[in-house]
């Protein structure tokens, strides 16, 4: 609520709902483009999506979006105004928030794990999706991060898209860049621990980052960070904490800089 409220007060972010939960909670959007900038603009423009807490129970996952849309909408931040100059930002600060309310670790009110929805999600069981999945179809996307924690692994990594049909050289360059950039600019992601990349034609067509790869031709990633600490640079007091979760967030933008101008 909190993210919510700090972007509803800024002149480059507009906060809008697309549907409603089971629960009847707003399923919001925060769209952000250059101050004074319209919708007639995005034409001519990157579509950037920006996803977190598919899994209600990865809080750090919030963080990280906290931290990433305080830069974005940080008027003294140069880079941030230069990608608002040629892209255009919609950002779900929380894609559960029935489960989260509820309590759940990976549920939904109906007991659907969201991040195998998307494929053919519903209003009556994966309303969350179908509501975002609709907008993202209706404005256009370019790249999207989906932004998770994993229990087991104790690094920040991304998983890609390497299994779906339509990987291309294209996106596995884009994807390369992104995550190179994202290294160089905050040591605490890296690229050697991760989940098996899949076979060609073997990924998990029901996961968003597939999904939306495939059907959009476009990047799609999704993010992972460590639910205790990051083994690569542990801190013995405090772990993997909301400070540094959200300056990973923050350096999502250096990433995203590195291949904002090859997006099309």
């Amino acid at each position: 609520l909190r993210t919510l409220a700090r972007a509803g007060a800024s002149a480059r972010a507009r906060v809008r709902s697309v549907g409603t939960t089971l629960d009847g909670a707003d399923m919001e959007v925060v769209t952000v483009r250059a101050a004074g900038a319209s919708p007639e603009a995005d034409a001519g423009k990157r579509l950037v999506w920006f996803i977190a807490r598919q899994h209600p129970g990865e809080s750090m996952a919030s963080w990280w979006m906290e931290g990433f849309l305080a830069r974005l909408l940080d008027d003294a931040d140069p880079l941030a105004a230069r990608l608002l100059d040629k892209a255009t930002f919609h950002v779900v600060p929380n894609m559960n928030p029935d489960g989260s309310r509820r309590g759940h670790l990976r549920t939904n009110a109906a007991g659907a794990n969201l991040n195998r929805e998307w494929a053919t999600p519903t209003e009556d069981y994966s309303p969350e999706v179908f509501h975002v999945l609709r907008e993202m179809h209706a404005a256009g996307l370019d790249l999207l991060l989906d932004v998770h924690g994993d229990e087991a692994l104790p690094y920040n990594f991304i998983a890609g898209s390497e299994g779906v049909p339509g990987w291309t050289p294209r996106l596995a360059g884009l994807q390369k860049a992104f995550c190179d950039a994202f290294e160089r600019a905050n040591p605490d992601f890296q690229q050697v621990e991760g989940y098996p990349v899949d076979a060609p034609g073997e990924a998990n067509m029901l996961v968003c980052s597939n999904a939306i790869t495939e059907a959009f031709d476009a990047p799609a990633m999704t993010l992972e960070m460590p639910f205790k600490d990051n083994a690569n640079r542990p801190d013995g007091d405090v772990g993997w904490s909301p400070a540094r979760a959200m300056r990973l967030g923050a350096s999502a933008l250096d990433a995203l800089d590195a291949v904002v101008d090859d997006l099309r």
